[in-house]
């Protein structure tokens, strides 16, 4: 998964757990940049009474770096308030929410917006703004489309805000990416084969948390003018998404709740997809996630030698001969996941931010939107996505085995050929959940309680 459950610690912190993180220039407002950030993974729709929710007790935070040194120049911090009107009701609503003032609704949540700079200064730039609830039911949230446009608050200097539940934009086959690297469409070519099949999302019929922010391109430079050069240095940024927990915490017996003090530690991060999932090992997940990323060049040797590179020569023998014989440090990932790519590398395009080694999605928002996108990105000729930023439809996973199998590394050395199944390479899967939107937040609506369909039963 681009970041569900990829670390130790952080899978049985669930409020807390990155997700996703997005960042692209807005398609029907290209002076405008989103940012997207995902929390709570794997969501099932039917989960009452306790729906999902924000953490009242977690510091949710989406930073830019705008110098080259992954430092955050400006952060969003965002904090939640939950409500509850009658804590005799065991319900989570007493009647059908048609408003986000609904008296029916019983648990509510409210957040504020801070934004921080990195001179110190600190100024509130919202507060009191209204979450949607969760997408119940018919019968409960009647008109949901509405109570989440509803949600979406306007702010000053042509700012948009969201917060809440949406419909899990990423896709992958879980069920067999991680029964060893299985991909159904090549598992006839597995060691261990069987015949080849469609991909399975294993993210369909599930939702997420999203905190999504659209801002004025020149509010995120370091100049604090709109890009419009796409080989300037400063029209690049750095982009990624963190929560933090207070040190201490002290389990109030009597009632039953927790008491946190003390200052503020980040617990989970994430910026480029698939990181910390697949290329850090097991023993530094937990390591990964508590660090900043201008220190991420401690872990260098894992980008440069991925293990899922040296496994797949193995697991589809006679599939990848050259990328087994291919020993030498992959400056290619390097660049797409540490330094962004310089100029020259792709003609035409450059996201780089400096030779300092840190995971950043990293934005030209000097390259417009595309009026016909490819969910491949930049591999496919399209500059607008990733690994450009990233969209909520690029088909992040399908990139990046691409890149892992062999399929960049010509771009650092062009006396490498690929294997042909390097370029074919894919998981098979697509979005299945409901359909994206074309305007802010993007996502699309969340999967409802009462029409989730179980699963299949295990046979």
């Amino acid at each position: 998964m681009s970041s569900h459950r990829e670390a130790p610690e952080i899978s049985k912190d669930p409020v807390a757990d990155n997700t996703d993180v997005y960042a692209f220039v807005s398609p029907d407002k290209p002076d405008t940049v989103t940012l997207i950030a995902n929390y709570i993974p794997l969501e099932k729709p039917d989960g009452g009474p306790n729906f999902y929710e924000f953490g009242d007790d977690v510091r949710y935070s989406i930073n830019v770096s705008n110098r080259g040194d992954a430092r955050a120049d400006i952060s969003f911090e965002f904090r939640f308030t939950t409500l509850v009107r009658n804590p005799e009701s065991f319900l989570y609503n007493t009647g059908p929410i048609t408003s986000l003032d609904s008296p029916n609704w019983n648990r509510r949540q409210l957040y504020s917006v801070t934004k921080v700079t990195r001179d110190g200064d600190r100024r509130t730039i919202a507060s009191g703004l209204r979450c949607p609830p969760c997408n119940i039911g018919p019968r409960s949230t009647p008109n949901y489309a509405a109570l989440a446009a509803a949600a979406v608050n306007q702010l000053p200097s042509g700012r948009q805000i969201f917060a809440g539940q949406r419909a899990e934009g990423f896709f992958v086959d879980l069920g067999s990416i991680f029964d060893l690297g299985t991909l159904r469409p090549f598992q006839n070519l597995h060691l261990i084969p069987s015949a080849a099949a469609v991909g399975i999302n294993g993210t369909q019929g599930l939702n997420v948390h999203s905190i999504a922010l659209q801002i004025p391109a020149r509010e995120l430079t370091r100049d604090g003018k709109a890009p419009t050069d796409p080989s300037a240095a400063a029209s690049v940024i750095g982009v990624w998404a963190a929560a933090a927990r207070q040190r201490s915490r002290i389990y109030d017996g009597p009632e039953g709740r927790d008491v946190h003090t003390g200052p503020f530690r980040q617990v989970s991060r994430l910026a480029m997809p698939l990181v910390n999932e697949v290329l850090i090992p097991m023993g530094k997940k937990d390591r990964w996630n508590s660090q900043p990323p201008h220190q991420d060049g401690q872990f260098l040797t894992y980008v440069e030698h991925p293990e899922l590179a040296r496994l797949l020569p193995v697991l589809y023998p006679g599939v990848f001969p050259n990328l087994a014989g291919l020993s030498a440090a992959r400056a290619d990932l390097v660049a797409i996941f540490l330094t962004g790519l310089p100029a020259g590398v792709v003609a035409g395009f450059q996201n780089f931010t400096g030779p300092l080694q840190a995971d950043l999605l990293r934005l030209n928002m000097a390259i417009r939107p595309t009026p016909t996108p490819n969910p491949l990105g930049l591999v496919a000729g399209d500059a607008a996505g990733f690994p450009n930023g990233r969209r909520v439809f690029d088909d992040v996973v399908t990139v990046e085995l691409r890149g892992l199998a062999g399929a960049t590394y010509p771009l650092v050395n062009p006396a490498y050929t690929p294997d042909a199944a390097a370029v074919a390479i894919a998981d098979g899967t697509g979005n299945t959940n409901p359909p994206y939107l074309d305007h802010f937040p993007y996502l699309g609506t969340p999967a409802g309680g009462y029409q989730t369909t179980p699963g299949t039963p295990h046979t």
